[in-house]
């Protein structure tokens, strides 16, 4: 058997990857230093930024290693972030080759600030929105 497969019972290599379904999440307040539009609207970039860092972590799980990333393939861009936002970043892994990774990320808006009802107002959103979706490839040394 060999490095991050398992076994099953019998000891017979099952061929499933540990590290497929491997999460990682970070969590993220946005400030107001970072808002660069009419709104307070934060650019996509800074979510992908965010991705790069959970990418980071994942890689330093699964591979003791920072990796590096290779590609973003279906980015989507599905809602405003803004800032006085708290972003749910997560990161999962798809798919393991022998020198690459491919990881699905979502960055959630779970908390936004509330100026209409004072400075310094803000809340838990019920339902969390959606912003950011992409799926990202890294490679790691061999």
């Amino acid at each position: 058997m060999s490095g991050n497969r398992t076994a099953d019972d019998s000891g017979v290599d099952s061929g499933v990857d540990t590290r497929v379904g491997l999460r990682v999440v970070h969590r993220r307040y946005i400030s107001y230093a970072q808002a660069h539009y009419a709104g307070n609207l934060v650019d996509g970039a800074f979510s992908l930024a965010c991705f790069g860092d959970v990418a980071t972590e994942i890689c330093i799980r699964t591979d003791g290693d920072e990796g590096l990333f290779a590609s973003y393939s279906d980015v989507q861009f599905r809602a405003a972030v803004r800032a006085g936002d708290v972003l749910e970043i997560s990161g999962e892994v798809n798919r393991v080759g022998r020198r690459s990774r491919v990881i699905f990320f979502t960055a959630t808006v779970i908390c936004r600030g509330r100026p209409d009802l004072g400075d310094s107002a803000a809340e838990v959103l019920a339902e969390p929105i959606v912003a950011t979706t992409a799926t990202g490839t890294v490679v790691v040394p061999g």
